[in-house]
């Protein structure tokens, strides 16, 4: 991994799409992270708008019974199930569209904001496998607030036949990629709790 330096002109030449995973099954929630509201709507809805702004295509990821819980008429990407945790929607989508780069963004990242969405894009370098944004305090990529690039994603299948983690933080940690701290590591605040979300809901009204 490295540190971040400026924007690669290899990378306006790769088309960028984004992708709002939602098709986990939010067990230590109890209930469907993506739908959870902390602005007023669904927030996978507000994440998706909210790649929307920097990237040509959005699409949600979620899993074949998900289809009839999108109300609204936005692109999915139905999980193929050929893979395990994360890297289920993120290859789904990959093999979908394998020549395109993909801005991966969970749906349990509640602070994320187009000021450090644009960060990532600013610095993305495209001759990495991926452009992660991370905590100064951990060190350690996001790959689930991340740029992939096709042939990151194209060599995380290879990795994935060679070994039994399906954890796509160790295959950045072992790859090549590019380490992006926003200004603050709030940003990147993870709520998989129910607590989390009233600790994070909290926050928000005292704003």
């Amino acid at each position: 991994m490295k540190e971040h330096t400026p924007n690669k002109g290899t990378s306006m030449a790769i088309p960028l799409y984004g992708l709002i995973l939602a098709g986990g099954m939010s067990s230590r929630m109890g209930r469907d992270k993506a739908t959870l509201q902390y602005y007023g709507k669904p927030h996978w809805k507000f994440l998706y708008d909210l790649v929307t702004h920097h990237c040509d295509r959005s699409f949600i990821s979620i899993r074949e019974e998900q289809r009839t819980d999108i109300k609204e008429e936005v692109p999915y990407i139905v999980d193929k199930n050929e893979y395990r945790g994360p890297f289920n929607g993120i290859l789904s989508a990959y093999k979908e569209y394998p020549e395109v780069a993909w801005m991966v963004i969970a749906c349990d990242l509640p602070l994320l904001d187009t000021t450090t969405l644009d960060l990532l894009v600013r610095n993305r370098d495209a001759t990495n496998v991926a452009s992660a944004l991370a905590t100064k305090k951990s060190g350690l990529p996001e790959p689930l607030a991340a740029i992939w690039e096709p042939s990151g994603l194209n060599n995380a299948i290879s990795y994935l036949k060679e070994t039994e983690s399906s954890c796509p933080r160790k295959y950045l940690i072992k790859s090549n990629c590019t380490l992006i701290y926003p200004s603050n590591d709030r940003v990147l605040t993870n709520a998989n709790s129910l607590e989390e979300f009233k600790q994070v809901t909290a926050a928000l009204k005292q704003k």
